[in-house]
């Protein structure tokens, strides 16, 4: 749906389609110049883009859907232009969808009906930081290598990791997490407030303006309410976080194993001794060759496990001490030590790169990743039988995840142009996240919904909780404007009607 069918239909419902082609030409004219002319008021021409370039690089993130780009981008420098822009679109009925840095995997900033993109990149300020308190504010074009670099001399930093530089609003949005999640939890624990502008330009504050408490017991968590819904009910345009005092120390390690249930029991074996582990990454033999040949390492081609451990240094050799008495029962190696901050970086890196190894194994095709979380006592099961799926349907799907709190990764290679590899490909998707469903588990465990994954949130949820969904997106974006054809699956859209 184009910019120019929106306009036609709020600015001049009964003008005929069947009307000369200059006359179309001219209505079509005046009614996108009216409401660029209308944005650039708000941003100036700087703020204002049409340009197919920019819009193509705004209708695009790293998943595998195809470009579709808005009709419009703007680039809002504060929460007044947000609100002011919002309501200009409101008023023309165009579908608004937010936009931080691109890097997610669902879909989740295609432009399926066309509108006006929210570029928040210029929203760059950390706004409050409150050193003694443990938190801080900031907006939707701080990222989280940014904000850790703002908090390198206060002792803090803010441990949420999802490999890539993402926008921390943006973040939010898809309540991301990450390696470090299963000792500092996940976006959704270390959210304390936001700053959200409705589809009718309306600001709201979801813990109340200016509040930071630790923990609450007032009202509807509205907050959470936020975090993970994509977009689809507001633009969030301030967040503010949880911090964490920099661990006295810090070690990793790399550690072997003979097979993918020995790697993944001694996960669950770890975690069940209560070892404050702060990130176990299990890469499988597939996944630890393509890290090898990306990164030129050298580690045992087997299933492996990435740890770390946080503390102080006593508190630390008691954690190794359990951690490698449970990995020699299970027949893991020796581990190999990264103690100092260039070898650990390098460890971490080898792991984020993952998704670049996994395409630099067939050169020229697509990657597509794919997650699932399941309880841990289920992890073992789930992993052994995905790997068996993708050898028997001869698919090339690396697996990587935070095992440690169930979650998981196939960062699938495929040649697009292959119709039976695309068939086979979307197949063991589905039948991976049903398999995490009958494990009473989740179709997604960090990446979101966006356009993939809508029915299988149905099948997750069940009707009533889908129903109960759509009323609250109805209450709050009543003409369907914010993200539309995300997350959830609407019959029919107001902007339609």
């Amino acid at each position: 749906m184009t910019l120019f069918r929106h306009l036609v239909r709020i600015t001049s419902p009964r003008l005929p389609f069947i009307c000369g082609s200059s006359r179309r030409f001219s209505a079509k004219t005046a009614a996108v110049e009216r409401v660029v002319s209308s944005f650039r008021s708000v941003t100036g021409d700087e703020g204002v883009s049409v340009g197919s370039a920019v819009r193509e690089q705004h209708g695009r993130d790293e998943s595998v859907h195809r470009c579709r780009p808005p009709d419009v981008v703007v680039f809002p420098r504060s929460v007044e232009e947000v609100s002011a822009l919002a309501k200009i679109c409101h008023h023309y009925r165009l579908p608004i969808i937010p936009f931080g840095t691109g890097t997610g995997l669902e879909g989740g900033v295609s432009a399926l009906q066309g509108g006006v993109c929210f570029s928040l990149r210029k929203m760059e300020q950390v706004v409050d930081l409150h050193q003694e308190d443990f938190d801080v504010t900031v907006e939707p074009g701080v990222t989280r290598k940014s904000l850790n670099s703002y908090l390198r001399d206060t002792g803090l930093w803010f441990p949420v990791d999802p490999g890539a530089d993402a926008s921390l609003c943006g973040m939010a949005a898809t309540s991301a997490s990450g390696t470090n999640a299963v000792r500092y939890g996940t976006m959704r624990e270390n959210v304390l407030n936001l700053e959200v502008v409705l589809a009718d330009g309306t600001i709201l504050h979801t813990a109340g303006k200016g509040r930071r408490p630790r923990k609450t017991a007032a009202g509807y968590n509205l907050t959470n309410l936020f975090v993970g819904s994509e977009g689809t009910l507001g633009i969030i345009t301030k967040a503010t976080l949880r911090l964490y005092g920099v661990p006295e120390s810090m070690v990793s390690a790399v550690c072997s194993f003979p097979s993918v249930q020995s790697a993944v029991d001694s996960t669950v074996q770890i975690l069940q001794a209560g070892v404050p582990i702060a990130r176990i990454e299990f890469l499988d033999d597939v996944m630890i060759n393509a890290c090898n040949r990306f990164n030129n390492l050298s580690y045992a081609v087997t299933p492996t496990l990435f740890l770390e451990f946080h503390g102080s240094s006593k508190s630390m050799e008691e954690q190794v001490s359990v951690t490698e008495e449970i990995t020699r029962d299970n027949g893991g190696s020796d581990f190999a030590w990264a103690e100092d901050e260039e070898t650990r970086s390098r460890l971490w890196k080898a792991r984020h790169d993952a998704w670049y190894a996994a395409m630099a194994l067939r050169p020229g095709c697509k990657a597509y990743s794919t997650d699932v979380c399941v309880p841990i006592s289920r992890l073992p099961q789930i992993i052994v039988e995905t790997k068996a799926d993708l050898i028997s349907n001869n698919i090339t799907g690396p697996i990587a995840g935070h095992v440690g709190d169930g979650n998981f990764h196939c960062l699938i290679v495929l040649d697009p142009n292959d119709p039976d590899e695309v068939q086979r490909v979307h197949s063991f998707t589905e039948r991976l996240a049903r398999r995490a469903l009958a494990m009473d588990g989740t179709c997604t465990g960090e990446h979101g919904i966006g356009l993939g994954k809508r029915a299988l949130l149905r099948e997750e949820l069940g009707p009533l909780a889908i129903e109960v969904m759509k009323g609250l997106k109805a209450s709050l974006d009543p003409r369907n404007l914010m993200n539309p054809g995300k997350l959830l699956e609407l019959t029919q859209t107001n902007t339609e009607q």
